[in-house]
C-alpha cells in the first residue's frame, strides 16, 4: 500500500486583546497556510459568530469533495474516450445542528453539469460519475453520503 502524506499550518488570528475570555470576547478568524500556495483566510459560519467574508470548514469540506470528484470525473472521461470541453458544479450540503451545539454533516449533492465533444459521449459522461464517486479518495473517507445528479450535453 501507498501512503501519501500532507502537512498544513493553522493559525488562529482572532484575539481581540483579551483572548478566549469569554464567548463573545474573539473573532474566529484564522489563516490557513500550506507550502509554496496561497493563504486561505477562514472563519467560522456567520450563524456561529463568523466572518461572512472568509471561507469557512463547512465550505472548505464542500469544496474538498465537489473538486475531488471532478478530478476523478476528469480522469476516468480521458481514459474513456469521453471528450470534457466544460465542467462545472454547484455542489450543496446539509449540516444538521444538534440541541447541544455539535453537528454534523448529513448529506452532499453534487451536480456536475459537462459539455462533451459528442452527442455520442452524453450516456457515457453521466455514467462515469458513479466510477468518479467511488474513487474519490475524499468521499471514500466520509460517514455520510454524497449523491450526483448530473447533466452532458454538447
Amino acid at each position: 500500500m501507498k501512503e501519501h502524506h500532507y502537512t498544513s499550518a493553522l493559525e488562529w488570528t482572532g484575539n481581540t486583546g483579551t483572548g478566549t475570555s469569554d464567548y463573545k470576547s474573539y473573532e474566529r478568524s484564522y489563516q490557513l497556510t500550506v507550502d509554496n500556495k496561497p493563504t486561505i483566510l477562514g472563519s467560522s459560519d456567520p450563524s456561529f459568530r463568523g466572518d461572512k467574508t472568509r471561507h469557512n470548514p463547512e465550505e472548505l469540506l464542500l469544496a474538498s469533495i465537489a473538486s475531488c470528484h471532478m478530478l476523478w470525473f476528469l480522469h476516468f472521461a480521458s481514459v474513456n474516450g469521453v471528450i470534457v470541453l466544460e465542467y462545472t458544479d454547484i455542489a450543496t450540503a446539509t449540516m444538521v445542528e444538534n440541541a447541544d451545539g455539535s453537528g454534523q454533516f448529513s448529506a452532499v449533492m453534487l451536480k456536475p453539469f459537462v459539455k462533451v465533444a459528442d452527442a455520442s459521449m452524453i450516456e457515457k459522461a453521466n455514467s462515469l460519475h458513479h466510477l468518479a464517486n467511488e474513487s474519490c479518495f475524499i468521499a471514500r473517507s466520509l460517514n455520510f453520503k454524497v449523491s450526483h445528479e448530473p447533466s452532458a450535453i454538447t
